[in-house]
């Protein structure tokens, strides 16, 4: 039987914590679709496509691997994906109790639909997105923390 996970996240922008998180997925199961939600709620710093297009870049060495964008129920992109299985990171104990929350919740509405949780290697514990826009917007260096592609991405767009 095919195992296909889906690793959801709004990625704005898609870090090296994100990028390992995949890769270990990568080695575990037979294909991995990285979800990136359109997310209104959030304020993003890139579009959707911009998004997608960078995940496609950071993610495009490794075979198993599809990167699709989703509006709506995250349950309803596992079925259409045909996943029953869904990979989300832990940093921190409030990333606990906030996914923890979640998974009850897409239980309810998926029972089929299991979470596993992987945690980010030291160099990657205190990394995230926020962290990593806040740091170009007022001028730092983010190379060290995002794919090559990305950080060109986010230099652009901080200009404007």
């Amino acid at each position: 039987m095919t195992k296909r996970v889906i690793y959801p996240g709004t990625f704005d922008p898609v870090t090296h914590g994100h990028s390992d998180i995949i890769s270990r997925a990568a080695n575990m199961f037979d294909h991995v679709v990285v979800g990136v939600a359109f997310s209104p709620s959030k304020k993003t710093m890139f579009s959707l496509e911009e998004r997608v297009d960078m995940l496609v870049q950071a993610t495009a060495h490794l075979d198993n691997v599809s990167v699709v964008g989703f509006s709506g129920l995250l349950v309803d992109l596992a079925k259409d994906q045909q996943a029953n299985i869904l990979v989300r990171g832990l940093r921190t104990t409030m990333d606990f109790e906030y996914e923890l929350g979640l998974t009850t919740m897409y239980k309810k509405l998926m029972p089929e639909l299991e979470t596993i949780f992987l945690t980010p290697p030291e160099e990657h514990g205190f990394l995230s997105s926020t962290i990593v826009r806040e740091t170009a917007i007022h001028g730092g260096k983010i190379d060290q923390f995002v794919h090559p592609y990305v950080a060109s991405a986010i230099y652009q767009k901080v200009k404007q």
